[in-house]
């Protein structure tokens, strides 16, 4: 499917220069028509429960195939958050190196368990070899964004993994600024833990997150909330024992139902696309803003590796903020900083729409 094809199922962007998926991008055609049928069955009272219940573990089996790995090893929850928290409360006490301006949902997890080293900017920007100097035999965990969200800085995480295991330390990956526009090869960075929050990205509705907990993690996996989604199928309902599924499966929260009937169109509709030629126009893109925005004399906040979110420093940002408004362009001030983020569905013009706007 080209961009072109792509940007067509969006229909928010007949009228909107989209640029601000860091926040949520605009519904995709085929994930509202399937909350729309679903929403028409619920008011008519023609549904399933039990097949809205079924939707989660479909969208295990579609995750799991997008990302290459073992459904086995997926754990279907409600947000990063809780995915933070599942794997904080598996681990015994110990200490966490986070980066200090870390998106507060891979944050404040860690520390209602662990002791926390917030790992200080550097210029306003998170340096790998801060962290990396941060780490050493006391530290348990890592937990790092593959892509800041206050930043648009794309960390090193080969690097991070080969500082991790220096010192015997887990990592945990959150991809919810990066999966669905960038690829990732969780073969070769092999973190004991990544999470994604659907609703960026992935184009699922918000309430649709996962967890994937490497093999040989698993067998210290602990539910954050066991409930009747923690065994294994066929699950019961009244009384019995706790017998826990053996998989990542045990760590399963009761799904919002509709929040997965929308993933699963998400899923299938991203696992179509080429994903390599997906993250190279993305970043084409947001190269293409990053030249025009120096041009007037703006520029990114991190000179680290390019990723798919520009984020600019400025001093002006509720000025830009409105000349973009005028301009029909959606992005976000962040104080002295201005964020804009290209999904495959945007174009060349939408980054020139908004370079005039900066200009």
């Amino acid at each position: 499917m080209t961009p072109a094809q792509f940007r067509e199922l969006f229909p928010a962007l007949a009228s909107t220069v989209w640029l601000d998926t860091p926040g949520a991008p605009p519904g995709a055609r085929p994930v509202v028509e399937a909350l729309r049928e679903t929403l028409s069955a619920w008011s008519c009272g023609d549904f399933s429960w039990q097949d809205w219940d079924a939707a989660a573990a479909t969208a295990r089996t579609l995750f799991a195939e997008f990302t290459g790995v073992d459904p086995a090893t997926v754990s279907t929850l409600g947000s990063l958050a809780e995915a933070a928290a599942t794997v904080a409360a598996s681990l015994p006490p110990g200490r966490i190196v986070v980066p200090a301006e870390e998106f507060r949902s891979n944050l404040f997890p860690w520390s209602a368990r662990h002791e926390v080293v917030a790992v200080p900017t550097r210029d306003g920007v998170t340096r790998v070899e801060d962290l990396v100097d941060a780490l050493d035999d006391r530290v348990s965990l890592l937990a790092v964004s593959e892509v800041t969200s206050r930043e648009g800085q794309r960390l090193d995480l080969a690097a991070l993994r080969a500082a991790t295991d220096r010192v015997g330390a887990r990592l945990f990956v959150n991809l919810t600024q990066s999966l669905g526009a960038l690829r990732f090869d969780a073969t070769r960075i092999r973190p004991d833990y990544f999470a994604v929050h659907g609703y960026k990205w992935m184009l699922c509705p918000r309430g649709a997150a996962w967890l994937v907990t490497r093999s040989d993690r698993i067998d210290g996996l602990r539910a954050l909330a066991p409930s009747w989604k923690s065994t294994s199928p066929p699950h019961g309902y009244f009384g019995g024992p706790a017998d826990l599924a053996p998989d990542a499966a045990r760590c399963d929260a009761s799904p919002a139902w509709f929040s997965w009937v929308g993933a699963i169109p998400a899923l299938r509709l991203l696992g179509s696309l080429d994903a390599e030629r997906v993250e190279r126009h993305c970043l084409a893109l947001a190269g293409e803003l990053t030249q025009r925005a120096e041009a007037v004399g703006l520029r990114r906040v991190t000179h680290g590796p390019a990723s798919h979110i520009v984020v600019l420093r400025t001093g002006q940002a509720d000025g830009i903020a409105i000349r973009l408004r005028e301009r029909g362009v959606r992005a976000t001030a962040l104080g002295d900083r201005v964020r804009f983020g290209f999904h495959y569905f945007n174009d060349e013009h939408d980054a020139v729409t908004a370079a005039s706007a900066l200009a």
